[in-house]
């Protein structure tokens, strides 16, 4: 990749269809813009926010390097969504087959329309911050002070939280 990379750390969820193939199918994509990309163990965490009997979800996280505006790696990750089935319009938190949501991209901070950096929820959901932590526990996002392992410790214990899928293989 050519000129200024940045790291970008983005998140993998995946709650109806072949939740497992699904995230494999999403990690391929992943690795066609970085090959280099790391990924978190995978976690199955209960639905949060989404409609009564909703799936459980699988979730990870994923660190890259981008060149570019981070807008156009949100195209591209919408792009994915949709090649692995999920419709650009759609009820909120609806079930889905693949969610990547970027949780942060360098030290970048957007409060635009389309983008928000870093992801307005990331710092209270124990589903995104587990698998986060694995990779990167001492980083600390763009208007923050804790670092992700600081912010996840922070959380309150409000049921199981997420559980590492055994066995899984990217």
């Amino acid at each position: 990749m050519a000129g200024l990379t940045i790291e970008c750390g983005i998140a993998l969820g995946s709650n109806c269809g072949l939740r497992e193939d699904n995230l494999r199918a999403a990690a391929a994509a992943l690795r066609e813009i970085d090959a280099a990309v790391e990924f978190s163990p995978v976690y199955e965490t209960e639905p949060v926010d989404c409609p009564e009997g909703a799936g459980a979800f699988l979730n990870a996280a994923a660190v890259l390097r981008w060149a570019g505006p981070a807008a156009a790696l949100l195209h591209l990750l919408r792009g994915i969504e949709g090649a692995l089935g999920r419709p650009l319009q759609r009820a909120r938190n609806a079930p889905r087959a693949m969610d990547l949501d970027i949780l942060y991209a360098g030290d970048g901070i957007s409060d635009g329309p389309e983008l928000i950096l870093p992801h307005p929820r990331l710092h209270e959901r124990r589903f995104v911050l587990t698998p986060l932590c694995d990779l990167r526990p001492g980083l600390v996002l763009p208007g923050f002070h804790k670092t992700a392992a600081e912010l996840l410790a922070a959380l309150p214990v409000d049921g199981p939280g997420p559980v590492r899928l055994p066995g899984f293989t990217w």
